[in-house]
């Protein structure tokens, strides 16, 4: 019988404790993923200049990633590709790693991913959320190789950004739903493996009762981010992390810019469609109320009001939610519902999960 065996993408070394930082230079040498020190370091606006100043790495060059988008990070690429680099390392939150990650593809060189905050699963996924004149897509990239995690720089983040981490790991328990159910309604391959690492990420997370005052609570929340990032690695795409939930966040970052942050409105879009996933697929009124006192523990938003959208606003984002991921098939596409119809479920979602 032959024996059949699947090969994994995954990251050389994750480092996740207090003054990981320091061992940035170690992993790079440790693991070989540069011998002769031609490093470049890429920097966000926020705490990426004062680690590249700490690291010790005589012969890096540092270069700025001023904004999240398709031109700075086709810039970037072109860069490393003439710098003939080793290997390149994203020191920042969400917009610089994924800058240096599509940067690091085009470039043909290994990616280190160094967290200064636990935002969204950005951090350790083969995808990059990049913006341009045509909207904010998911592209492909090669995941980082490595990962460090330095929870001295978490802490310092916004403690916003630290708590929008928790709604985008829990909005796994929403992605894998969308996805089993297009497997049943429309016959679309499920991943056993994506679905796992998916799902202990969330588990992992939902029922902690500390919170990111605690270090026990970060490491664990900075390993979820990492296993739901293995998730779309095995899947081959962001399936495993990304369903009706994200589809409503990227309605309301389409339709209204500048509403909270990314993981904050993940957690509020998981909310609305495990709602309507108790109202209309007779799901469980319990998981629901587990996924509310999750989002509500960590002073995240569970209805419309508290990212500042009116109902009518809310509801007009459900509505569009479906045209961000064309071909995507979740709750939002099964039942299809019209816009009146959307605004009822609206009104009664509020009514049932509202403070």
């Amino acid at each position: 019988m032959p024996l059949l065996a699947r090969m994994l993408q995954s990251p050389l070394s994750i480092d996740v404790r207090r003054g990981a930082v320091a061992s940035l230079g170690t992993v790079l040498a440790d693991r070989r993923i540069a011998t002769e020190g031609r490093v470049a370091l890429v920097v966000g606006p926020g705490q990426g200049e004062q680690i590249a100043a700490e690291v010790d790495l005589p012969h890096c060059e540092v270069f700025q990633a001023p904004e999240g988008t398709v031109d700075v990070a086709t810039e970037l690429g072109g860069k490393l590709r003439a710098g003939a680099y080793e290997a390149v390392a994203g020191i920042g939150g969400g917009k610089t790693i994924d800058v240096t990650k599509y940067a690091a593809t085009m470039a043909g060189i290994p990616m280190v991913a160094v967290a200064t905050n636990l935002a969204h699963d950005g951090i350790a996924s083969p995808v990059s959320s990049l913006e341009h004149e045509g909207g904010k897509p998911s592209i492909g990239v090669t995941m980082p190789i490595a990962l460090v995690i330095d929870l001295d720089y978490v802490r310092a983040a916004p403690s916003h950004l630290v708590r929008s981490g928790v709604g985008d790991v829990i909005s796994n328990v929403s992605a894998i739903e969308d996805w089993e159910l297009a497997g049943r309604v429309a016959g679309e391959p499920v991943d056993g493996m994506a679905v796992t690492f998916a799902r202990v990420a969330a588990e992992a997370v939902l029922h902690r009762p500390d919170s990111v005052e605690s270090d026990a609570f970060l490491t664990v929340l900075a390993e979820g981010l990492v296993l739901s990032g293995m998730a779309m690695s095995v899947a081959g795409s962001s399936r495993p992390a990304s369903g009706a939930c994200h589809e409503i966040l990227h309605a309301i970052t389409q339709l209204y810019p500048g509403t909270s942050n990314h993981g904050e409105l993940a957690g509020l879009g998981t909310l609305y469609a495990s709602f309507l996933r108790v109202r209309r697929l007779g799901w469980s009124e319990a998981r629901l109320y587990e996924i509310r006192d999750c989002l509500l523990r960590h002073e995240l938003p569970i209805v419309p009001s508290d990212v500042g959208l009116s109902h009518e606003e809310f509801t007009r984002a459900v509505l569009h939610a479906p045209a961000t991921r064309p071909g995507r098939f979740t709750i939002l596409e099964h039942l299809d519902l019209p816009e009146e119809e959307i605004g009822r479920c609206v009104a009664e979602y509020v009514e049932a999960v509202g403070r």
